[in-house]
């Protein structure tokens, strides 16, 4: 009988589409380690990424963009030419157009608006950039999200994470080069895919670590099993997979060798690096953590950790910023201000706690949602109820970068007179994309690997992704 998993001659006109040079290109590659540390093929300015995905997405309206022109509309219809043509996830007929409650100010040498909700982050305004002109195609969650971190609204792409580990491996082979962390109650709407290798090798995918129990699931050896006998085990398994390797020349076999003795090394580090029991009372006060606990605060005090230990990729994915005001919980009178409270705490410890530690400068932090909120009171099902709260929105909407050879204190593009459109210095997902990848060192336009007969990139098969040159130092 024929070998199952043996190539046919059909398979090898399919899959080796460069022929003999292919296959012994790739079998050089199959022979080092994919995640040892690589060159950057550009003068990298960041080392590492700390990405903090509030998922859900925050109401630029009441967080940064601040639009007194719109607070002259509150609880007027909203103009037809701002609803002909455009598709909401829930608004129907004519919605009303909606102030904020909430109050701004300026802060700061940036002279930067900012909503009497982020107190803290008032505070370091002048360390970071605030890009106020994003605008994304996608206006559902999964999607947009899958767009933003995978660069395709759907499955199967890699993920960020996974091309900055791809292209630049790990400084720290005790630990993954890509680290996951959720806290909120709930996974991100795009699901595990968003932090997924696709069609990448498997050993490049985030690792999803927790702050309660083990810190990877299924680390800790089973009961009986001493390290001694799991080395053994490994070992034994190594020579099994090398074997496979050598007949059939998978890359994936050497990824799966590579993610079998990075676990076995994790077993000792993981815990240690994620143990913030260590850290000092005072630091605990900044952040407002409390060890054991699954929250913000401890993830974003483990992202320093992590980077500090030569992680490359750090993601948080925070739920509960999706405030359409269906219910009280989803109200933004009182669902934002404790989401926004927690929030505002964590980020600005952190921005501040890398600045005093000197890894500012060689960390790159991203803040943001998959997409922004209407300047409309949201009347789902066409009517409105007690609760007030804010649609889904794509066409202009907030983000801010700190670190990693990005200005400080700069305010960045802007929408409309009623925060509708986008319309100074436009800046798209790809264009993020592209910045952050020219920040570690990657250049977006040749970072590639070939899928379904392209040389598939994160930015995608067009060049429309342009670095923003005008927020880098």
């Amino acid at each position: 009988m024929l070998n199952d998993f043996a190539p046919t001659r059909r398979h090898f006109f399919r899959r080796c589409s460069l022929g003999l040079a292919g296959m012994y290109l790739r079998s050089l590659q199959a022979q080092e380690n994919p995640l040892a540390a690589k060159k950057p093929s550009l003068p990298a300015k960041a080392k590492s990424v700390i990405y903090l995905h509030m998922a859900g997405s925050p109401s630029q309206l009441e967080l940064f963009d601040y639009k007194p022109e719109l607070q002259k509309y509150d609880g007027k219809d909203c103009p037809q030419h701002l609803l002909e043509g455009k598709r909401f996830a829930f608004i129907k007929g004519v919605p009303r157009m909606m102030g904020t409650p909430y109050k701004f100010s300026q802060h700061g040498g940036s002279g930067a608006y900012v909503s009497e909700l982020l107190p803290k982050f008032s505070r370091i305004v002048d360390d970071v950039t605030i890009i106020r002109s994003m605008h994304t195609d996608q206006f559902n969650h999964a999607p947009a999200q899958l767009m933003l971190h995978t660069g395709n609204p759907r499955f199967g792409y890699a993920s960020m994470g996974a091309w900055a580990t791809y292209g630049l491996g790990t400084e720290n082979q005790d630990l993954p080069g890509f680290v996951v962390l959720v806290s909120g109650g709930n996974n991100p709407d795009g699901g595990k895919s968003l932090w997924g290798s696709g069609f990448l090798p498997s050993v490049y995918q985030g690792v999803q670590c927790r702050t309660q129990g083990d810190p990877v699931l299924f680390l800790s050896d089973p009961d009986g099993m001493s390290r001694g006998m799991r080395r053994k085990t490994l070992d034994a398994i190594k020579d099994l997979n090398e074997l496979q390797q050598k007949q059939y020349g998978d890359p994936e076999t050497q990824a799966r060798i590579a993610q079998y003795e990075l676990a076995y090394r994790m077993q000792i580090s993981v815990p240690k690096v994620m143990d913030i029991t260590k850290e000092s009372d005072a630091m605990h006060t900044l952040y407002g953590t409390e060890p054991g606990k699954v929250s913000f605060a401890n993830n974003c005090l483990l992202a320093r950790r992590l980077v500090e230990n030569g992680v490359r990729f750090v993601q948080l994915f925070h739920w509960g910023w999706d405030h359409h005001g269906s219910s009280r919980r989803e109200d933004i009178r009182y669902a934002l201000p404790p989401q926004a409270k927690v929030a505002d705490q964590a980020i600005a410890a952190l921005v501040t706690d890398l600045k005093q530690r000197g890894l500012l400068d060689q960390t790159l932090i991203v803040w943001g949602g998959e997409f922004g909120r209407t300047p409309m009171r949201e009347n789902r099902g066409g009517s409105y109820g007690d609760f007030i709260g804010r649609d889904h929105h794509p066409y202009g909407f907030t983000m801010w970068l700190a670190g990693g050879g990005v200005k400080a204190g700069l305010n960045y593009g802007a929408t409309d007179e009623i925060g509708y459109y986008a319309v100074q210095n436009k800046v798209g997902v790809r264009d993020l994309q592209a910045t952050i990848l020219n920040q570690i060192g990657l250049d977006p336009y040749t970072l590639s690997y070939p899928f379904n007969g392209l040389n598939a990139r994160l930015i995608g098969p067009t060049d429309e992704g342009k670095v923003i040159r005008d927020i880098l130092v």
